[in-house]
């Protein structure tokens, strides 16, 4: 699909976080003093997108008013497409510690879609609480448009840059930036510098937000001004463009004689956005002991019981290591939370080897797990001066509720089966007084 040479084309951004955003590519083009008029200026049409009920509190209300070309509703009905997403459902119940090398990158033309496959997820697609959890790689801009009816995303490039094309505007994002598009928001991903490979985790509870500071105070971890919101951007392409929709883990797709990438004007909260993570003002110890990782969360979704997240967005940048006579790298440690972690660039701190960018683990529920053999004896024994963390960027996502890794992911030959042994060099070095007993 050719793209259409708009005035509009050019990629801009509104500065905030669930911010009440509005934009026109058409001045004029947004009604004033109402949502809905009788007769929206240069003829559009009016449509509301809702992300959130209609009577939640004011303050966790997410909907969007949209003047587009044509309606939403103008569409043939949706058939169920032959090729579905790989790795959905659930694999059979496996408590062990498990880790994935990198995805490799496909060979036959392969967009985004295609080439999205899931890795782990808590609940099926229909249940309106927890996380699917996907990796990804691509090597062609997609020509079909898609939406998620089950949740929104949350892009975490690893290789390549993103060019999402949304109803409400162009974000583009590459590695050490992330991407949000709400649920039900339509989209195109374009892949503007060749083959791309990522992470996305798709949330079917609760809307992404800033997690609260608590003791912290009003400032730092990610600044609300550092989130970057659309311009909005139309298409007028006409001719054959697939619409593909996900509803209830399944693609369904009709054909449409018109691009549906045709809001001219828009103003609301259910916004895509996006935001670099190295503006994420980092915090940590300037005294002694490894802090807990919820001080590195970028974004959470709460769950239904009090501090216990659907899930948490955790990020592990660049920083000083200054603590005195502790331990510096994550403790070893059993857990309620469930723990899936990704590498975007460099080296983890907790792990010498084996845990490479592009690649996935996945430590459940009370699984014992920590700093590998060699990073375990490199802390106890290192000099305590303080050290800069540099070059890497590690993430995580935590939820409360457990993860099953796919039927797909535990039988793929990424898989390593060797991982237990990175812990099986940690010998009992228990010295008593007088000797052993």
């Amino acid at each position: 699909m050719t793209a259409p040479q708009h005035p509009s084309a050019a990629v801009g951004y509104q500065p905030g976080f669930a911010n009440h955003f509005s934009s026109e590519a058409l001045p004029g083009a947004l009604p004033v003093g109402q949502n809905s008029p009788q007769q929206v200026p240069f003829g559009l049409y009016t449509e509301q997108l809702s992300g959130t009920a209609f009577t939640v509190p004011r303050h966790e209300a997410r909907r969007t008013w949209l003047y587009r070309l044509r309606p939403s509703a103008v569409h043939p009905p949706f058939t169920r497409l032959a090729q579905q997403l790989a790795g959905q459902g659930a694999g059979p119940v496996n408590p062990n510690r498990l880790r994935w090398d990198p995805l490799p990158l496909p060979e036959a033309p392969t967009d985004w879609l295609g080439g999205l496959a899931g890795i782990a997820a808590t609940h099926a697609a229909s249940q309106a609480e927890g996380v699917s959890l996907y990796r990804y790689a691509a090597n062609r801009s997609m020509q079909r448009v898609f939406y998620s009816a089950d949740g929104e995303l949350l892009f975490v490039p690893q290789q390549g840059a993103l060019r999402l094309v949304t109803e409400l505007g162009v974000l583009e994002v590459g590695p050490w930036q992330i991407a949000v598009v709400p649920r039900g928001l339509k989209f195109r991903v374009e892949l503007p510098a060749g083959p791309v490979r990522g992470y996305l985790c798709e949330n079917h509870g609760s809307p992404l937000r800033l997690p609260e500071l608590g003791p912290i105070g009003s400032n730092g971890l990610a600044n609300p001004r550092d989130f970057q919101a659309p311009l909005a951007h139309f298409e007028t392409t006409r001719g054959p463009v697939q619409l593909v929709q996900k509803f209830l883990g399944e693609l369904w797709a009709t054909e449409l004689g018109h691009s549906p990438l045709d809001v001219v004007a828009w103003h609301g909260n259910h916004v895509p956005y996006r935001y670099d993570l190295r503006l994420f003002n980092t915090l940590g110890t300037v005294s002694f002991d490894h802090p807990d990782p919820s001080i590195f969360t970028v974004l959470t979704s709460p769950g239904s019981a009090p501090g216990v997240a659907n899930v948490d967005f955790v990020i592990f940048p660049p920083r000083w290591m200054v603590a005195e006579h502790s331990f510096r790298p994550p403790w070893f440690h059993r857990n309620v939370m469930n723990e899936f972690m990704g590498l975007v660039e460099g080296a983890y701190d907790a792990k010498a080897g084996g845990f490479l960018p592009g690649g996935a683990s996945l430590h459940s529920c009370m699984s014992a797990h920590g700093p590998d053999h060699a990073s375990a004896q490199a802390a106890i024994h290192s000099p305590l001066q303080p050290h800069k963390l540099e070059g890497g960027l590690a993430f995580m996502f935590e939820t409360g509720r457990v993860l099953r890794a796919s039927a797909d992911a535990l039988a793929s030959p990424q898989l390593q089966v060797d991982y237990d042994s990175c812990w099986a060099g940690l010998q009992a070095n228990f010295s008593p007084p007088g000797g052993r007993p």
